[in-house]
């Protein structure tokens, strides 16, 4: 209490106090602090203590000149750091190591904090007047700097070391004190007093260091001895832990640098080189070890090994190029196997042709669906639905589904399979959900034929056989698949189509209108029960129109739908299409009667019969007014194949223009229902013919079009404007193109530039 009392004293007598005097008080105030903080007994300041201190130095700071000592007293601030650093603060530094270092380092700086606040507060008038007049540095700058120029400039390197010696044991897997780790780092952030030039020049970028060797080590060792399915679940576990540890005791900042030396994932950054070492430099080897690299994965469907291998390959820059490569390569390779198990089948098949077109589109298509399935499936999942896998797997598919399996193009086959799904007694028993979701996944694998024309010509004439026949399972699913395609194709790709169907609509309600016409003119009686499909014609396949001489019962049938029809609409004309009808005729044989379906032709024929017993084929073909093709199909159905209703002489297989027909009376069979197959027509032939004429039209018209808008365009270009226009419906061939360029020359649509024949003008 003596010395608060001679400062009380100084202050109410206001007497001036000297330097010496007064420090001597002060020192001795900051001497029982350091006891304090040394945890020496000593008493805690008291406010009377407190306050005394302060007003000694505010004193000696305002007294009038020469006694104003404030200059003095912030040097002495100063040298009180310095001094107790000196004698007290290093020696208890160097004499420990590694982690007691630390421990006690922490301790230091945690007091050095508080001295640096108590003796600010005691010497705060320098701060508010003396240093903000002269802009010197606070006093806690002062403060923080001794510390940092005399503890930390000396000891940094030596910490530096411990931290990072215990960060490469808690990654060897020991357990550590992660709290000191963090308080240890933060002396390094707080020591920059607001920069982190401390913490990044003398720690980060040597644990950055060390860590691109730490992993680099690890890695070099893993690629030998671990499968890739190994060494992908340590690349993650470590950057896991990578990240865990940044969370708990690295400073924010240092997370995405240190991942970085883990992932690659910022190529620009300094230490791209290590990042390189520890895992670019192993990327090939990694996805192409020979039993569990990517293909393995893919092979075995690893599917949480593909998801981690993508995880950790995309922190990498263009590191999912090669996984994505990989993952094209194998879906072709099982793709081909596909086709070329399609094509051993058909060639195997001891069938004809039709069942192995059969056997194609079952197992094949189906395949083929369930391999999209299954890789989307990969790509939505595993390689989390990146544009990447998605273009791998268009690329892939686009390889095989172009090819062709046994003579039949992936277009018709496609084609074929919609139809066995549609039509009714379909090998494909499916309920209306899954027909509905096949049907999704048809239309998904047409986005990768490039001959959809091609296609929709095919399924246009399956379609029609399933409207005109009635063979068409449900309408719903009709329009549904309609509906389809035309989201993936564009409203030109199915307006035929769905005009056929509406058509088959109009004249069901047609037919009910000529039912209700003849049951209310008595007169108008056709004799025998008749059923007429009108169609449109433009929207429908183009069919074979002769001028059939139709048997008497059925002239009075069409006379009468005429009449009819006149009475709805002058203003139409009736093409009657023959070729597609249907009767159904009983056949009064010896042993008893048997109702035949058969086509319209071969009523005709048979109907010859009525009125003779004995019909050579001359005479046959002169009644009918047909084709000898027509007529050779029409007999050999009736004479030569598996129901011989007309016996032929002479009895063989083929039918010549000399043979002589008679109504086989005494055939029989077992039913009493028969359906009497024409034989089948190939009819790839001209579809492939009535697109490539299709293709000539499109092409000219694509050329027009590209040339009226540029008015002069070089070769190379309108080749390739051409090529692109036309690619959404089929890929059009260079040499196509080019012919078709000269067929507008030769008609004056375009000419050649007289300077440059590779230039051509658009002809308004």
């Amino acid at each position: 209490m003596g010395n608060i009392e001679v400062a009380l004293r100084w202050l109410n007598e206001g007497k001036t106090i000297d330097l010496e005097q007064g420090w001597d008080f002060i020192q001795k105030g900051i001497i029982k602090l350091k006891n304090i903080l040394e945890g020496l007994p000593e008493a805690q300041f008291s406010s009377e203590h407190y306050m005394m201190l302060y007003s000694t130095i505010y004193t000696m700071c305002t007294q009038k000149p020469p006694h104003d000592y404030a200059q003095q007293l912030y040097d002495k601030y100063k040298e009180s750091f310095e001094e107790y650093i000196t004698s007290t603060v290093l020696p208890s530094l160097r004499e420990k190591h590694d982690e007691f270092m630390l421990r006690e380092l922490v301790q230091r700086w945690s007091n050095h904090k508080i001295m640096v606040r108590w003796l600010s507060q005691f010497f705060r008038y320098l701060d508010c007047y003396f240093i903000a007049r002269r802009s010197l540095p606070t006093l806690n700058e002062v403060g923080l700097t001794c510390f940092r120029d005399l503890v930390y400039l000396e000891l940094n390197g030596k910490v530096r070391d411990a931290v990072i010696s215990l960060i490469d044991h808690e990654r060897e897997g020991e357990q550590i004190d992660r709290a000191l780790l963090k308080n240890v780092l933060d002396i390094f952030v707080e020591i920059g007093m607001g920069q982190m030039d401390y913490y990044e020049n003398d720690f980060e970028a040597a644990l950055l260091e060390d860590t691109a060797a730490y992993y680099s080590r690890k890695a070099s060792n893993w690629i030998l001895e671990d499968s890739c399915t190994d060494y992908i679940l340590k690349a993650e576990e470590c950057l896991r832990r990578e990240k865990d540890r940044v969370s708990h005791y690295l400073h924010s900042s240092s997370e995405l640098k240190l991942l970085e030396v883990c992932s690659d994932s910022w190529p620009d950054y300094m230490l791209k080189k290590v990042q390189h070492e520890l895992l670019s430099v192993y990327a090939t080897q990694v996805l192409e070890k020979a039993h569990s690299g990517c293909h393995a994965l893919l092979r075995d469907d690893k599917v949480d090994d593909l998801s981690r291998m993508y995880r950790l390959f995309s922190k990498l820059p263009r590191g999912l190029e090669p996984v994505s490569s990989t993952f094209k390569q194998h879906v072709t390779a099982e793709g081909t196997t596909l086709v070329k198990q399609a094509e051993d089948a058909a060639s195997n098949k001891k069938a004809d042709k039709k069942d192995v077109v059969g056997l194609q589109e079952q197992v094949f298509v189906r395949k083929v669906i369930e391999l999209h399935d299954k890789y989307l499936t990969y790509v939505n999942d595993c390689f989390m639905n990146h544009t990447l896998f998605h273009k791998a797997l268009k690329e892939a598919f686009e390889v095989f589904c172009n090819k062709g399996v046994a003579g039949s193009s992936s277009s018709e086959l496609l084609a074929t399979f919609c139809d066995n799904i549609l039509k009714k007694g379909g090998s494909e028993k499916l309920s209306d959900e899954a027909i509905e979701e096949t049907l999704e996944k048809v239309v998904k694998l047409l986005a990768y034929i490039c001959d959809k024309d091609l296609f929709a010509e095919f399924y246009r004439k399956k379609l029609a056989r399933r409207l005109l026949w009635d063979k068409s399972a449900n309408d719903e699913h009709e329009r549904s698949i309609l509906t389809k395609l035309k989201q993936q194709c564009g409203g030109q790709f199915t307006s035929k189509m769905e005009r056929m169907v509406t058509d088959r609509t109009l004249a069901r309600e047609n037919q009910s209108n000529f039912e209700e016409y003849l049951s209310n003119n008595a007169n108008a009686n056709p004799g025998i029960d008749l059923t007429v499909t009108v169609l449109t014609t433009g929207f429908w396949p183009s069919y074979k129109s002769f001028d059939l001489n139709l048997p008497e019962e059925m002239v009075k049938c069409v006379e009468v739908f005429k009449e009819f029809y006149q009475t709805k609409t002058k203003h139409r004309k009736l093409t009657w299409i023959f070729s597609l009808g249907s009767c159904n005729i009983n056949g009064k044989f010896d042993t008893k009667t048997i109702e035949m379906i058969m086509t319209t032709y071969q009523a005709s024929v048979l109907l010859l019969f009525n009125g003779s017993d004995r019909l050579s084929y001359q005479e046959i073909v002169t009644q009918l007014n047909l084709t000898d093709d027509d007529v050779v199909r029409l007999l050999h159905s009736l004479s030569c194949a598996k129901y011989k209703i007309l016996n032929k002489e002479p009895n063989n297989k083929t039918i010549s223009p000399t043979d002589y027909f008679e109504f086989n009376s005494k055939f029989t069979d077992k039913m009493r229902r028969i359906k009497i197959p024409l034989p089948p027509v190939d009819e790839k032939k001209k579809v492939i013919e009535d697109v490539d004429k299709d293709r000539r039209y499109a092409i000219d018209a694509c050329i027009v079009r590209i040339m009226k808008s540029r008015k002069v365009l070089g070769h190379q270009q309108l080749v390739m404007e051409c090529v692109e226009q036309l690619s959404r419906m089929f890929k059009p061939d260079f040499k196509a193109i080019k012919k078709r360029i000269e067929d507008l020359i030769t008609r004056d649509y375009l000419e050649r530039d007289k300077d440059n024949p590779n230039m051509f003008r658009y002809l308004a």
